[in-house]
């Protein structure tokens, strides 16, 4: 992720919970004890329209749900020489429930929750996990499938393209989903994807998206962080779907979006924290829509009610335990990824370096 300068914003410290919060946790080797007391460190600013702003949204909620204030600090970047700090000021203070916000936040997650065991650490997009440390992140290929059932709907010239950041198997994924997605309304649909090469550069995202509309796209999703795809595709008279948050504030072009609900998982397990009843996840927690991970702000003026009702209703489904990438399913070179009765795996989700058949680009 792009390297943001570390500055310092702490909000008001946290006060006490309400009733429903305030009974002492049980003292356990993993659990926080005393009062829930979050605090968030967050990797970019509480405004970038994206990844960050979804988790500030979701801190906000937090507090007026839980009847508390919840201290943030903001764009502290993937550096133990800032997030140590950081997490160690919050901690003097008082804070026994720490939630981060990177990938890179990883290693020194992992080293704090060893260092402060009665301290529980939560952090989404990380990888490292311990009897206090919990790594947390969506099955983002469910809420993109149903964005693409929208940009299957919309496209006119059967192209739809993609804006990516870079080929990892969690952004992969949202690749794949989304060209299944749209193949569920649109069985002509093809997809063509651009790499950015970074999670938030509107210069980069701007000559993707542009390069994607030369081709003759007329629908364009993406998995990056800054909602310039969007922008770009209402100065284009084209059609979008959002990621992270509901982009349809900054363009007029998005009909979908597909958005982190951090609130919905973060509600119940700060309870369970403060009941003593924390729950270690030794691969982390992977949160489906109906575990909270994320959902769809759908649809936007130019979904007709018919297009809209089939995304519901896969919505549904995916609720009730349909999935995604389930067999028989071909790479774009004609492998069998994955057999007729069987279902990707979540190890196979992780590590996900191909491309079905529909998608060009991405090398």
């Amino acid at each position: 992720m792009t390297i943001f300068r570390s500055v310092l914003k702490l909000a008001t410290v946290g006060a006490l919970a309400t009733a429903q919060l305030a009974g002492v946790a049980q003292a356990n080797d993993f659990a926080a004890t005393g009062n829930p007391k979050p605090a968030v460190i967050l990797f970019g600013p509480s405004n970038d329209g994206g990844w960050s702003q979804s988790i500030d949204e979701a801190r906000k909620k937090l507090e007026k749900d839980l009847g508390m204030r919840i201290p943030q600090a903001e764009e502290i970047p993937e550096s133990a020489t800032a997030i140590r700090p950081a997490a160690e000021l919050f901690i003097e203070r008082g804070s026994n429930i720490i939630i981060g916000s990177a990938f890179g936040y990883s290693d020194t997650f992992k080293e704090l929750a060893e260092q402060y065991p009665d301290i529980v650490f939560i952090n989404p997009a990380g990888t490292t996990n311990g009897p206090n440390l919990k790594s947390v992140y969506g099955r983002t290929y469910e809420t993109q499938y149903l964005c693409g059932m929208v940009a299957g709907g919309l496209t006119k010239s059967n192209k739809i393209g993609f804006v990516a950041a870079n080929p990892f198997g969690l952004v992969n994924w949202t690749v794949n989903a989304y060209l299944l997605g749209a193949r569920q309304v649109n069985p002509e649909a093809q997809l063509s994807v651009v790499f950015t090469g970074a999670w938030g550069d509107p210069v980069k995202e701007r000559a993707a998206t542009e390069a994607l509309i030369e081709q003759g796209v007329d629908v364009v999703g993406q998995h990056v962080d800054t909602p310039t795809p969007q922008i770009v595709a209402a100065e284009h008279g084209i059609y979008g779907t959002g990621h992270h948050r509901d982009l349809s504030e900054f363009s007029k072009a998005t009909q979908c979006s597909s958005v982190w609900t951090w609130d919905r998982f973060l509600k119940p397990e700060i309870e369970k924290i403060s009941a003593g009843n924390f729950e270690p996840a030794p691969y982390g927690a992977f949160l489906s829509i109906a575990e909270g991970g994320g959902d769809i702000a759908c649809c936007g003026d130019a979904v007709s009610a018919e297009l809209k009702d089939k995304v519901m209703a896969e919505r549904d489904a995916i609720i009730a335990g349909k999935q995604i990438f389930a067999g028989p399913l071909k790479d774009r070179d004609g492998k069998l990824r994955v057999e007729e009765g069987a279902v990707l795996g979540d190890a196979d989700l992780w590590a996900m370096d191909w491309f079905v058949d529909g998608v060009t680009g991405g090398k």
